[in-house]
């Protein structure tokens, strides 16, 4: 019963606290980044994280963007980065 109510304390303390979240709003942009843009974003996300972690104007990933093409080459560039699926320990 104690873990029941720890873990329903925990969700509901992360449902409020996500519902304060905001994304910017999107502008018309006809050169938004596409897949090209995507991967390598995806390739440089962990050198992206350290420099917003720090502090710098860097976000780890672009909005707006074109879509569905910008989200492949980024998990594809994440992929290439972290190793996918065939790393080994």
């Amino acid at each position: 019963m104690k873990r029941i109510c720890r873990f329903l304390l925990i969700f509901g303390m992360s449902l409020v606290v996500s519902a304060c979240a905001q994304q910017p709003l999107p502008y018309a942009d006809n050169d938004a980044p596409g897949f090209l843009l995507g991967l390598v974003h995806g390739f440089i996300s962990f050198f992206s994280l350290i420099g917003h972690a720090v502090g710098m104007d860097v976000r780890v990933y672009a909005f707006p963007n074109s879509g569905g093409w910008y989200d492949a080459g980024f998990v594809l560039g994440c992929s290439l980065f972290y190793g996918g699926g065939a790393s080994q320990y």
